[in-house]
């Protein structure tokens, strides 16, 4: 099997956080990108994660609602489905 050059343009603080990750997980850059690169070729798919961390806003909101929940505060609870409607209906 022959080696191809591919070059690719990326900016200096992405080149030196690929070199880490790829030498923390014990791979060089080139043969991390090689298994990516193979991986999305055979599942033909490539699969992006965004990162799915709340903003402090949102984690307020889910602090709230987790006390509230906890204490009983704007919670209805129904068993059934004619009740839920009911309630529904009440609002």
């Amino acid at each position: 099997m022959s080696n191809a050059l591919l070059s690719i343009r990326t900016d200096n603080d992405t080149k030196k956080e690929i070199t880490e990750f790829a030498n923390s997980v014990g791979l060089s850059v080139s043969a991390f990108v090689t298994v990516i690169l193979k991986q999305a070729v055979k599942e033909g798919r490539v699969v992006l994660t965004p990162n799915l961390e709340p903003t402090p806003y949102l984690e307020e909101v889910m602090r709230q609602a987790l006390a509230d929940y906890k204490t009983g505060k704007n919670f209805t609870r129904t068993t059934n489905k004619a009740e839920l409607r009911a309630y529904i209906d009440t609002l």
